[in-house]
């Protein structure tokens, strides 16, 4: 199955219409990070947001964006003064050059396997300072949260030439106890054809990311439940991680 949202150049350019930057609670919570750090790496940067936000609010370091969807950066590349790098973390080697890095979005979970789990981490790892920091979120798999996936009813924006645009999202294989498969449906009256893109994520329970981490060579500093800092509880929507170089 093809994650065409993300590979797509039409939908990538759809995407911060229907996740508007300004209303997420991740970026928010991650901006002092990023602000904060010299140079930061965003694994998963998408069309670029959070780090174009960054750069226009006066962040004056090294800013990097790695993102497999080819749609995506093409998105990001609009920004010149960042860099944008096409691929993942198999296709790149950085050595200790980055004071952060970040994936937001749940980003984390396209991670299905223990082999890419693990490889990327690893790859993390090493791209972190001695005394960097890594944070990310990956939705709790105790919340159940998929039981909401199935849209009620589509979601509407209006792109840059004035067309509609629905989404609809559905689940397509259930929670299996660590994956879950869903798709989403576009569709425009200006549209020949709607266009579906597939995805599968992984939901890891605390107790093995916390596993996978310390294999990796990192240990956990801080973990949150939610946006707002709260404490992580077993009925937690998020896992929300801060770790470090061990």
């Amino acid at each position: 199955m093809v994650d065409r949202y993300f590979n797509d150049a039409t939908l990538a350019e759809l995407y911060d219409a229907f996740s508007p930057p300004a209303e997420r609670e991740d970026f928010a919570f991650y901006r002092p990070l990023v602000m904060s750090a010299r140079a930061v790496l965003d694994v998963g940067c998408g069309t670029g947001a959070m780090l174009r936000e960054a750069r226009e609010a006066g962040h004056e370091g090294r800013l990097c964006g790695l993102d497999p969807g080819a749609g995506m950066i093409e998105q990001a590349r609009k920004v010149p003064d960042i860099e944008w790098v096409l691929g993942d973390l198999g296709s790149v080697a950085w050595a200790r050059e980055f004071d952060l890095v970040v994936m937001t979005g749940h980003a984390f979970q396209v991670l299905v396997t223990d082999e890419q789990l693990g490889a990327s981490l690893a790859a993390i790892r090493s791209a972190l300072a001695a005394d960097g920091c890594f944070a990310f979120e990956t939705r709790n798999p105790a919340s159940q949260d998929w039981d909401r996936w199935t849209s009620r009813r589509p979601a509407e924006v209006t792109d840059a030439a004035g067309r509609t645009i629905q989404m609809a999202r559905r689940v397509e294989a259930p929670f299996d106890g660590k994956t879950l498969s869903f798709s989403h449906t576009f569709t425009s009256p200006d549209w020949a054809h709607r266009q579906v893109s597939y995805s599968t994520l992984r939901f890891l329970p605390a107790e093995h990311l916390a596993s996978f981490l310390s294999e990796a060579g990192m240990t956990i500093e801080a973990q949150f439940g939610d946006w707002d800092r709260s404490p992580l509880t077993e009925r937690s929507p998020e896992i929300i991680t801060l770790a470090r170089p061990a």
